[in-house]
C-alpha cells in the first residue's frame, strides 16, 4: 500500500532493515525532542520497535522520500479501533509534511480495514506532536497515564474515521 503527499510515499514493510530504519528515526526524533546531547543507539530503540511488532496484527509503515526513510508508524489493530503504537518523523523532515502524510496513511488504512476510530498516546508536554495530531483531526481525551519506558505522562488522543 502506498499513499503520497506529493513528496512522501508510505509503504507497508516488515523487514529487519525497515525495523532498523524506524529505530534510527525514533532515536533521532527522541534525541531532538528531549534535547539530548547524544542520539541513542539504534540497538537501544530497536528493542521497543520489535516489541511493538509482536502485538497481534501489528504492522510497520515507512514514509520515504526517494530512497530515504523520513518517518514511520506502527499500527496495531484492537477490538474496536486502530491503535497507533509509534509515529515519528526524522527531525530533518519536521515541518515538511511527512507527519501529515503518515497520519493520512493511518486514516486510509483504518478506513480500508473498517476501523471506526483510531487511538494513540503522546507525551503530554510534546507540543509539536500534539499540534500535528490536532491539525489532522485527533482529539485529546481526559485520559493521562504514565506509560512506556520513559516514565513520562502521556495523553490519549482519538480520531473518528467514519
Amino acid at each position: 500500500m502506498q499513499v503520497t503527499d506529493g513528496h512522501s510515499v508510505v509503504e507497508l514493510t516488515a523487514s529487519l532493515d525497515a525495523q532498523r530504519e524506524a529505530a534510527g528515526i525514533w532515536a533521532r526524533a527522541t534525541a531532538e525532542r528531549d534535547h539530548l546531547s547524544a542520539v541513542p543507539s539504534i540497538e537501544d530503540k530497536l528493542t521497543g520497535i520489535q516489541q511493538a511488532l509482536t502485538a497481534a496484527g501489528a504492522s510497520l509503515h515507512l514514509a520515504r522520500r526517494g530512497q530515504s526513510a523520513v518517518g514511520f508508524c506502527i499500527l496495531v489493530p484492537q477490538e474496536d479501533c486502530l491503535e497507533v503504537r509509534y509515529l515519528a518523523t526524522n527531525p530533518e523532515a519536521w515541518g515538511s509534511g511527512a507527519g501529515r502524510a503518515l497520519l493520512e496513511h493511518v486514516r486510509q488504512h483504518a478506513r480500508r480495514a473498517a476501523f471506526p476510530r483510531g487511538e494513540l498516546w503522546v507525551i503530554a508536554d510534546n507540543a509539536r506532536a500534539i499540534n500535528v495530531y490536532e491539525r489532522a483531526g485527533w482529539v485529546a481525551t481526559d485520559a493521562v497515564e504514565e506509560r512506556g519506558f520513559a516514565g513520562r505522562l502521556e495523553r490519549r488522543f482519538v480520531r473518528d474515521f467514519r
